[in-house]
């Protein structure tokens, strides 16, 4: 088989002040940063949808990317190339996991039989791939929102016609995630929500929702599938209020309803702004419940109202993402890039790009977080700051050892409380400043 990439060199770390376009900078897989090496933190996986399928086209115009990889769309054969050229950019770039929908691998017929057979043909396909190269599958998931059947959501449809083919959908999804070694299988409520409570029961579109995870939990058990099941928190688009919102909802929603032992979170950055929260911020939740599981690997626009999937470039965030992974002790996922290059970019070299940018933002990060943990004054500034808790009456506090009736006598003797200790949010920006530029 001939190259897909053939003016794309294997790309590798080059220390030459940057002027090779095709090479990382900070990605170096084999470095160990606070003893382990850098591919074990970063974990990272192509997104089969956006790399081999999104080709420019926006709500205002169609197509500026060429992603036939030389056969028609629509066809096996297309299919085929596909997988020809997703493992020739993993190999090239050294990822090692891909993630992919179902319906992202062959064309989507109008008969499920006939998709499934597709699916069967195509994973044969990919199993000799996986056998040659090594490359696994980081998760798999069902589409379902494209398909119109899907107006109205999979699992909180209106339809039990429509539920029954979603649940046919994740079947297949989690067979082809076993057979393709998946680390974690996702459910991304794209149309898991309503849009006005005028025709809308929502406490049995959530139970609705709830059933069919724990359909798909006992079916991907009774298959020998042994990974995480995930949630995607994702608010606002395209639903007006959407059943997954962020990790603190998603979380409530899990342990309602018994999930939260078989489930963890699929965090995306643009997901959380889009949430008005911080990346930061929805990974801390995450991990203090115990259920940070993996990573959508982009970023958003500010100026944008929408999930504009980019790759990631901002340092600060990377950091303060590998800070919050590595404080958790790390991912059972990874971080697959959730990213597409922007409608300009349109050649076969900014595919490339892409995810050097990507790869090395998050390397940087990881670098920069293990100096501001080496470096100590972050953790030992927040161990000072709750430091009252620690003896006296703060600790029998902590302990349960206390009463509100013991704690308002300790009040009326000491009178008029001082205010508590400065924070130093300013302090502490500089020091990252410092870590970062310095």
């Amino acid at each position: 088989m001939s190259e897909i990439f053939s003016g794309i060199p294997y790309i590798r770390n080059v220390n030459d002040g940057g002027t090779a376009p095709f090479a990382f900078r900070y990605y170096e897989p084999e470095r160990v940063v606070l003893g382990k090496k850098m591919k074990e933190h970063l974990p990272f996986a192509m997104a089969w949808w956006h790399n081999l399928g999104a080709a420019g086209t926006d709500m205002f115009g169609r197509d500026t990317a060429d992603k036939s990889f030389g056969r028609i769309k629509g066809t096996m054969a297309h299919a085929k190339a596909k997988v020809d050229a997703g493992f020739e950019f993993m190999q090239k770039l050294g990822v090692a996991y891909f993630c992919f929908h179902d319906v992202d691998l062959v064309p989507e017929a109008d008969d499920i039989n006939e998709t499934n057979r597709r699916l069967d043909e195509i994973a044969d396909y990919i199993e000799e791939k996986i056998a040659q190269t090594g490359i696994r599958c980081l998760w798999g998931t069902a589409n379902l929102f494209s398909n119109p059947c899907y107006m109205n959501g999979a699992g909180s449809t209106s339809s039990a016609q429509v539920y029954c083919f979603a649940a046919a959908q994740i079947k297949k999804a989690l067979d082809l995630t076993v057979r393709f070694g998946g680390r974690g299988y996702v459910f991304w409520g794209g149309r898991e929500g309503y849009e006005t409570l005028l025709n809308t029961d929502v406490k049995f579109e959530e139970e609705n929702v709830a059933r069919l995870m724990r359909m798909a939990v006992d079916y991907g058990r009774s298959i020998g599938f042994t990974g995480d099941f995930y949630i995607e928190p994702k608010p606002k688009e395209p639903m007006k209020h959407q059943y997954d919102f962020d990790a603190a909802t998603a979380i409530g929603f899990l342990r309602k309803y018994g999930l939260d032992k078989d489930f963890k979170l699929n965090i995306e950055a643009n997901h959380a702004t889009l949430a008005g929260h911080t990346f930061e911020h929805e990974l801390r939740v995450s991990a203090v419940n115990g259920m940070l599981g993996s990573i959508d690997a982009n970023q958003g626009d500010l100026l944008l109202g929408w999930d504009t999937d980019e790759f990631a470039w901002n340092v600060y965030d990377a950091t303060m993402c590998m800070l919050e992974v590595v404080r958790a002790g790390g991912l059972t996922g990874g971080f697959n890039f959730d990213a597409k290059n922007r409608r300009p970019s349109h050649t076969t070299e900014d595919m490339f790009h892409g995810y050097i940018l990507g790869m090395d933002t998050f390397a940087l990060g990881l670098l920069k977080a293990a100096a501001l943990i080496e470096d100590g004054r972050l953790d030992r500034f927040v161990r000072e700051r709750y430091a009252s808790f620690s003896v006296g009456i703060g600790r029998r506090i902590v302990e349960g050892k206390t009463t509100l009736t013991e704690l308002s006598a300790e009040a009326e003797r000491l009178g008029a409380p001082e205010l508590p200790a400065s924070g130093r949010q300013e302090y502490l920006r500089r020091i990252v400043n410092e870590i970062l530029f310095g």
